[in-house]
């Protein structure tokens, strides 16, 4: 069955009057069209970094909770997901890699990302601290063989022992080995990215400052052509100058994500993270133990909208929403962009940038 959907719809470098034609699960064709309204057709958004979202969480490796907040972020526009773990023991890292499997296989999430435990204690941020510990082989090895291609990411601080091995180790064998919760120097980070890593997670956030006798992780992984960077843009991780910097600075190597934890879309109020009570007011989460900012309330069309609000053109955000995480992920040749033959992963938006509709795999949710 074939669908026609006008509007702005937005391509890289321009937005165009058009029509995207859609035939079953694929689109068909895109082409311009004099009788598009005021709507935006944006692709898809594609989140590398989501903890969860609308009172659940993929953090407990709880399958039935998981598919609700993929649920709850599929109606704010996100059609692909990671399924983001805070640092915990293997024994759960293990079981939520068996529990997500049904959820990868349907689509309901791309995969299976683990930020941490292979992190930086000084930089740990809500991270809780009892979970930390070194790379270790055989348990990367054994996670990797039982997910059988779920497992997607993983973040690694690069100058802890066995860190680069573990790199290595996760490149060969098809895992994205991002950078993060780091306290690095700038040539242990470079030393990271030589080794295969090829994101770095909530860049600016978790990782020694940079200064200029001594620029630390931040620099190196702006400076790396090879690295996707993550940005939290909610107004709270990054200020917006800093966020414009960025994606000034990284053309085509910026990804918006949201670090959202299961409080998005809930009100203020208590909530967990990885063991450690959060409290949430003014949707600014934060560790209840000492305050350190932990995830965010924050959904793709809102940090979509903020990237817009501070000072970026629809191209270039919609490049960071969607394009480039899913050429991070190596799905480029199947979402992330208004192309024929990709899959009809869409977002209508208003003209304030306000979610519409929402069709993945040419479906309507």
């Amino acid at each position: 069955m074939t669908e026609k959907i006008r509007g702005r719809v937005v391509r890289p470098g321009a937005v165009v009057p058009g029509v995207v034609d859609v035939d079953g699960p694929t689109i068909l064709s895109v082409a311009e069209d004099s009788r598009a309204g005021d709507d935006i057709i944006v692709p898809g958004f594609v989140d590398l970094h989501c903890h969860g979202g609308g009172g659940h969480t993929f953090t407990r490796g709880d399958a039935q909770d998981a598919a609700q907040a993929a649920a709850f972020h599929l109606r704010h526009g996100t059609t692909t997901m990671l399924a983001s773990l805070v640092s915990s023991p293997y024994e759960l890292m293990r079981d939520a890699t068996a529990a997500y499997l049904p959820l990868v296989a349907e689509g309901a999430i791309a995969g299976i990302h683990f930020e941490g435990p292979y992190l930086s204690a000084v930089r740990c941020g809500a991270q809780n601290p009892e979970f930390l510990r070194d790379p270790a082989l055989e348990e990367l090895s054994a996670l990797v063989k039982l997910g059988a291609g779920a497992i997607r990411m993983v973040t690694i601080a690069p100058e802890l022992p066995g860190a680069l091995d573990a790199v290595r180790y996760l490149v060969e064998h098809g895992v994205v080995a991002a950078l993060g919760h780091s306290d690095a120097t700038y040539e242990q980070t470079v030393a990271g990215v030589a080794a295969g890593a090829t994101v770095g997670t909530h860049v600016f956030n978790g990782m020694r400052p940079p200064h200029h006798r001594e620029p630390g992780p931040v620099v190196a992984l702006l400076d790396s052509p090879s690295i996707v960077c993550e940005l939290v843009a909610d107004g709270i991780h990054l200020h917006d100058g800093m966020l414009r910097f960025a994606a000034h600075a990284t053309p085509y190597r910026s990804a918006l994500v949201t670090d959202a934890m299961d409080a998005a879309g809930m009100p203020d109020g208590t909530y967990e993270l990885g063991g450690q009570e959060v409290t949430v007011a003014g949707r600014v989460a934060r560790l209840t133990r000492d305050g350190s900012i932990a995830g965010s309330t924050l959904t793709m069309d809102a940090a979509f909208r903020q990237a817009v609000g501070a000072g970026l053109d629809l191209p270039t955000a919609t490049e960071m929403a969607s394009t480039t995480p899913a050429r991070a992920l190596g799905l480029g040749d199947q979402v992330g962009a208004l192309e024929a033959g990709l899959r009809a992963d869409l977002v209508v938006l208003s003209a304030d940038l306000r979610v519409k509709r929402v069709m993945r795999s040419g479906a309507w949710i």
